[in-house]
């Protein structure tokens, strides 16, 4: 189906960010997409979207103002980072669903800046095909390789700008975080499929994060 906005998930839309960061190198850019967690201005997102950033700028969906970021810290492993937008308040915050409960077959929606475009997040529909999946990334700039696990495995279209974006259920919840492809980033797979990192797994890494034990 074409991506589109669509009821549930315009609820959702105003709690999530477009991150764009300057790489440092040659003038390179990347996009991606970020989920809020607190009114302050804690911010979820994939590793791969800040990883080697010399700046970081978001714009919150919600409120349409723009504010510079910075890492408040980051797990390499799992992929996530946490970032804390400086001057943020009142901001609305993400609704968190229980992956825990996430079943083959369940209906869900890929969310995010899809192409790196800014404004309003686009939704691709699809269902969940398979759980603890693992795949191995690659990032283009260094030539490292890493592996994930234990990821949701979507039949939809997970395009780059997606990263850190929600995966959500059919009640507009967020149930994982979209790991897809970015300018720099991206795994090897057939057309159509993505990978969600399960929520309460990227948040558990979150806590994690703020008791200062991740990388």
């Amino acid at each position: 189906p074409p991506r589109s906005t669509l009821f549930p998930y315009t609820t959702l839309f105003r709690s999530l960010v477009n991150v764009n960061v300057e790489l440092g190198l040659q003038g390179a850019a990347g996009a991606g997409t970020g989920i809020v967690l607190t009114p302050t201005g804690e911010v979820l997102t994939n590793n791969h979207v800040i990883n080697g950033a010399t700046g970081i700028r978001v714009t919150d969906v919600g409120n349409g103002r723009s504010y510079p970021a910075s890492v408040v810290g980051y797990d390499r492993a799992h992929d996530v980072a946490v970032l804390q937008l400086r001057g943020a308040s009142g901001l609305r915050t993400a609704p968190l669903g229980n992956s825990d409960t996430v079943a083959v077959g369940d209906p869900i929606a890929a969310i995010g800046n899809a192409g790196g475009v800014g404004g309003t997040p686009k939704t691709s529909p699809g269902q969940v095909v398979a759980l603890d999946r693992a795949i191995a990334t690659r990032d283009e700039l260094s030539s490292s390789i890493e592996r994930l696990s234990g990821l949701t495995e979507v039949a939809a279209d997970v395009e780059p700008g997606d990263s850190g974006g929600p995966l959500a259920n059919a009640a507009g919840q967020v149930i994982g975080m979209d790991t897809a492809a970015s300018v720099n980033f991206g795994y090897q797979t057939p057309g159509g499929k993505g990978f969600a990192i399960p929520i309460n797994k990227a948040i558990g890494v979150v806590h994690q994060i703020g008791s200062g034990a991740a990388s």
